[in-house]
C-alpha cells in the first residue's frame, strides 16, 4: 500500500516555515493520542503523523524527502528509516501504549536528531497534556508547565504570577518569546503558549498586517495610520499604489530574544473596490474611461 504524502498528513505545503510544521503536528497529536481519542482511526493516525513530523522537522531529511520521497527512507536508499536511530548513536526502543518507538542519542546529548516540537523528548508531549509517563524513567527529567500568554506580552515580555506545588511565584517572560518557546527556571521548565491576535501575524521576528484603503486613495496617495505592536503610525501611500502592494515598517516588528535589535513590521496594502456607486460617480468613472482611450494604457 502507497504511502501518504507527509505533507498531506500534517496539513501543510512544501513551503509552509518550521513554526508552520511544528504547530500542524502538535495540533494532530493532541487530536489523535489514543489517551484522548478512542476511535479506531486514532492509533493509526497518531503514528502517520508522529512520523511524518519526524521527517519535515528534520532540514537535511526533509530535503531528501522532497528529491526522493519515501524511497529516501528505504533500506538501500543511503538513508534511514524516520524512526531508525542515528548512526553512532545509542537507541533505545519501546513502546508507549500503541505507539512502538525508537529514540536515539549522539554524541552525548539526548535528542540531538530530533526536534519534537518544542519538547525535550517525542514523550514529553504526552506527560505535558496527557499526565502521563515518559518511558524513559531511568533518566532524570524536569518539571514543565504550560503558560498561555497574550500576542502583545509574548512580544514585549511580560511578568506572569503562578502557583506551583502550592507556591506562589512570579516569572519573568522575556520580550521575544513565540509559541512553543521553552523558558528554563530554577527547578522547573514553562513552555509558552502564545494566544492569536486577530490584527497581527508573526513570521520570525517580523509582523505582519493588512490595511483596506479606497481606490482613489490608492490612485491619487495619501497619508494612513497602521496599528502597530507598539502604537499608532503613519506612512504616505504613493500616487498608484497598487493591491496587495507591501510596505516595511523598520525597527517595529519583535524584539530578539537573544542580542538586540527588532524585526519587521510589514503592511500589507488592499485596495478596497465600491460595490454600489452613485449615478454621478459611474459617470465620472466613464469620463475617466474615455480619456484613457487616448493613452496606452489606464495607468
Amino acid at each position: 500500500m502507497a504511502q501518504k504524502d507527509y505533507y498531506q498528513v500534517l496539513g501543510v505545503t512544501k513551503n509552509s516555515s518550521a513554526d508552520e510544521i511544528k504547530k500542524a503536528y502538535r495540533k494532530l497529536a493532541l487530536q489523535y493520542h489514543p489517551d484522548r481519542n478512542k476511535t479506531k482511526e486514532a492509533d493509526k493516525k497518531f503514528k502517520e503523523v508522529t512520523q511524518a513530523y519526524e521527517v519535515l522537522s528534520d532540514s537535511q531529511k526533509k530535503q531528501s524527502y522532497d528529491q526522493f520521497g519515501h524511497q529516501a527512507f528505504t533500506q538501500g536508499a543511503g538513508g534511514q528509516g524516520p524512526f531508525g536511530g542515528a548512526q553512532g548513536g545509542q537507541g533505545n526502543a519501546g513502546r508507549y501504549g500503541p505507539f512502538t518507538y525508537t529514540y536515539s542519542t549522539s554524541g552525548g546529548r539526548e535528542g540531538a536528531d530530533f526536534d519534537f516540537g518544542g519538547f525535550s523528548d517525542p514523550f514529553e508531549i504526552f506527560e505535558q497534556f496527557f499526565g502521563g509517563g515518559s518511558p524513559f524513567g531511568s533518566r532524570q527529567r524536569r518539571s514543565a508547565y504550560s503558560l498561555s500568554v497574550d500576542f502583545i506580552e509574548a512580544v514585549k515580555g511580560t511578568t506572569k504570577k503562578i502557583s506551583i506545588g502550592g507556591k506562589d511565584q512570579t516569572i519573568k517572560i522575556p520580550a521575544g518569546v513565540d509559541d512553543g518557546s521553552r523558558i528554563r527556571f530554577a527547578d522547573y521548565d514553562v513552555i509558552v503558549d502564545v494566544k492569536k491576535d486577530p490584527r497581527f501575524r508573526r513570521e520570525g521576528y517580523d509582523i505582519i498586517s493588512e490595511i483596506e484603503i479606497p481606490f482613489f486613495k490608492a490612485a491619487l496617495g495619501d497619508t494612513v495610520s497602521v496599528i502597530t505592536v507598539d502604537d499608532q503610525v503613519k506612512f504616505n501611500v504613493p500616487a498608484g499604489t497598487q493591491p496587495d502592494t507591501i510596505v516595511k515598517l523598520r525597527q517595529r516588528g519583535v524584539t530578539h530574544l537573544r542580542g538586540s535589535g527588532r524585526g519587521e513590521h510589514y503592511v500589507k496594502i488592499k485596495v478596497v473596490i465600491p460595490k454600489n456607486l452613485t449615478g454621478h460617480q459611474k459617470n465620472l468613472l466613464k469620463e475617466f474611461g474615455e480619456e484613457s482611450k487616448n493613452k496606452k494604457g489606464w495607468f
